[in-house]
């Protein structure tokens, strides 16, 4: 039993096939209504697919123009990409503590780390809890940053009766297949700026200028295209977002499946002691990506190896970032976001998928119950 797992039914290798059977295996008509399917599901103008979750935080940071000298302050729990993309493009990366309850950024923390310097906040959804980008909105503003909401655990969750996707300057999704909707691999860029969705379709593209008004040389020829800032192919094909077209629109299915997997839990683990279960504010309506639980007086190992050992191939979601060798190497040391690392320390995600069987979740339940006891 993984801790993630892709929902795929007849009606998704349909839609696959009959792209496959089309005039356009890339670069094609589908992938203009896949972005204009995530963006009615975001809330904004216009999206950008790209290949993956990672090449999303890759494109939103070039096309918010971090560079070299840039400080980019992300959470220190989260995956490594959050913080390596923006790494990759010279930025000094600036790890803030999360909330003790979520496990999102802190905004305190960020408040507190926030500098003339500072080009992008990023905010995690952790586990599919939307972030508070309100309160962060006005911490970036002060320091003339931008805020990057890094959906990937969210896509279908909203804040405030707001969707995600239109709360912050930008923000990513990704479709890998454990998330809350796949397209094997992908994922896509949103914003309702204009430039930043210029800018991140131009990245995505090796950074082509094919627009005759915009070319240094437009009397080249009709065949002639440009490159003004570099870019990379990040296209997502035809083939991959037919599946995504297909998926997005059981969204909805897929959320009411995920939060009676997460009510389930919520009432078959509630009452256990040496165990805290994820919190779910007032004012979020997530799509539960994970189900972290946190497991008190330092047994989080052995529960994680002996669920491992019945089956249930639980997952830790995450490491605090510094603690990679690549950030240790740069200076960063342990200890810095005492928050973080109690986090990581406890945490162990359980299984969490759409299609996750009752009697399945019951065994997960009961194997839990019976290690605690």
């Amino acid at each position: 039993m993984p801790y993630g797992h892709q929902y795929i039914d007849e009606s998704d290798v349909a839609a696959v096939a009959a792209a496959l059977r089309g005039e356009w295996l890339t670069t094609g008509p589908t992938v203009a209504a896949f972005e204009a399917e995530i963006a009615a599901i975001a809330g904004t103008d216009d999206a950008v697919v790209v290949t993956s979750g990672t090449a999303a935080l890759h494109v939103a940071y070039a096309a918010a123009g971090v560079t070299s000298g840039d400080q980019v302050i992300v959470p220190a729990l989260t995956f490594a990409a959050t913080a390596s993309t923006a790494s990759l493009l010279g930025a000094e990366i600036v790890f803030a503590d999360v909330e003790e309850d979520t496990g999102n950024i802190d905004p305190e923390s960020v408040a507190a780390l926030a500098t003339e310097r500072t080009a992008v906040i990023s905010a995690v959804d952790y586990a599919g809890h939307p972030a508070d980008i309100d309160v962060l909105l006005p911490i970036a503003r002060a320091a003339g940053a931008l805020v990057l909401e890094d959906a990937a655990h969210s896509i279908g969750s909203t804040l405030r009766e707001r969707p995600v996707g239109s709360l912050a300057d930008l923000t990513t999704f990704s479709f890998f297949p454990t998330k809350n909707m796949t397209t094997a691999e992908g994922g896509a860029v949103v914003s309702n700026s204009e430039a930043l969705i210029t800018a991140s379709r131009g990245f995505r593209g090796h950074g082509l200028v094919r627009d005759r008004a915009e070319q240094r040389y437009p009397n080249e020829g009709p065949w002639h295209q440009e490159i003004h800032k570099l870019g990379l192919n990040y296209r997502l094909p035809d083939v991959l977002c037919a599946l995504g077209v297909n998926q997005i629109r059981r969204l909805a299915e897929f959320k009411a499946s995920r939060t009676a997997v997460f009510e389930r839990y919520q009432d078959g683990l509630g009452d256990l002691d040496g165990l805290t279960l994820p919190t779910k504010r007032s004012d979020v309506d997530p799509m539960w990506h994970l189900f972290p639980v946190r497991v008190h007086d330092g047994r989080r190992r052995e529960v994680f190896e002996r669920l491992r050992e019945e089956g249930i191939l639980v997952q830790v979601n995450y490491m605090p970032v510094y603690w990679h060798p690549y950030y240790e190497d740069l200076g960063y040391r342990r200890g810095l976001c005492p928050v973080a690392e109690r986090y990581y320390s406890e945490e162990i995600s359980l299984p969490m998928y759409a299609h996750l069987d009752a009697s399945d979740q019951d065994r997960v339940i009961e194997a839990l119950r019976s290690i605690l006891a």
